[in-house]
């Protein structure tokens, strides 16, 4: 009986979303201010966006599918149509001139935050890879 519950305890404790590292933490505690200055006025404080002109990027299933046209859309801006979660959204955002470091936290940020849990750490080497 003992050896039961200390398996069923074991096994409800486990946690199967990976956890974050220190490094992803740092990065992600710099992306949050990165997003608060540049993202925040159109997909909104809790990355819900903006109904039929800015896609959330909570829960995103886009970010999840689509990680480096989403690291590309941060590094260069976007226009044309995307799905967002069933919608389409056809709206532009410009570049906004982050460096690749910035690119990076930020991506971190949004990857891992509001029901996004990504768990593999953007590098600035994986976004200076990435071409316009």
């Amino acid at each position: 009986m003992i050896a039961i519950i200390v398996f069923l305890s074991v096994l409800f404790s486990c946690n199967t979303t990976p956890k974050q590292t220190p490094e992803l933490k740092e990065s992600m505690a710099r992306g949050a201010v990165v997003y608060e200055n540049f993202c925040m006025n159109c997909h909104m404080p809790n990355g819900e966006g903006i109904p039929k002109a800015f896609p959330p990027l909570a829960k995103a299933d886009y970010l999840m599918k689509k990680r480096q046209e989403s690291i590309k859309a941060v590094k260069y801006g976007l226009s044309g149509e995307i799905t967002v979660n069933g919608v389409v959204y056809n709206s532009s955002m410009a570049a906004l001139g982050l460096s690749d470091n910035e690119v990076a936290d930020v991506m971190n940020y949004v990857l891992n935050s509001w029901g996004n849990d990504d768990g593999k750490i953007v590098t600035p080497s994986e976004v200076s890879k990435i071409e316009p």
